[in-house]
């Protein structure tokens, strides 16, 4: 895995093989994170990434996180709650040196809680496929007031997910097994 653009470009995140399938890493592919981001930049969406705060939920390696810093995110919230996950995520930001631009939570992203914060403007959903567990971590982020209004959700599932009430579909495109999902929260 490597970051595709911006001023992380080239860089060469910390291995994880295949995927740690009892610890639910599946990375996402260079390709498909490369598809992401160009339907974010060309998509008709303005730009945002740029000084957006982002959260990247069921994070992993953090790739998605650390590639909307690369390409000028504020900041990026990193939830997951697996310890193999969070290891990998804080070489990561190790490689990247974005200590200073970082949060690492241990969290089930399914139970957020009530933020305390300003609302995230852009973020990342990458649920282990086929659980439902991407559904309950959007309504969680909804209840808990984690979304700034009209927020872009970006969401990689193996099925088309059932977005809740209220979000507008902008895109959805298939790569392989993966299903990515482009909602915008309420207003």
């Amino acid at each position: 895995m490597r970051i595709i653009g911006g001023q992380f470009r080239g860089l060469t995140l910390a291995p994880v093989g295949e995927g740690d399938t009892k610890a639910h890493l599946r990375p996402t592919s260079d390709r498909v994170r490369e598809a992401i981001f160009n339907l974010l930049v060309n998509g008709g969406y303005g730009d945002p990434v740029t000084g957006a705060r982002v959260l990247d939920l069921f994070a992993g390696t953090g790739a998605l996180g650390i590639e909307a810093l690369s390409r000028g995110a504020a900041r990026v919230t990193f939830v997951d709650d697996g310890v193999a996950a969070r290891a990998l995520l804080r070489r990561n930001i190790e490689l990247t040196r974005s200590m200073g631009t970082t949060d690492v939570w241990r969290r089930d992203a399914t139970r957020m809680g009530p933020n305390r914060g300003t609302g995230f403007d852009l973020v990342f959903l990458d649920p282990p496929y086929h659980k439902g567990l991407g559904e309950a971590a959007l309504t969680s982020c909804v209840d808990g007031g984690w979304l700034a209004p009209a927020a872009l959700i970006v969401w990689e599932e193996g099925t088309t997910p059932l977005a809740p009430a209220g979000f507008d579909l902008l895109d959805q495109r298939s790569y392989g097994d993966t299903t990515v999902t482009i909602l915008r929260a309420p207003e």
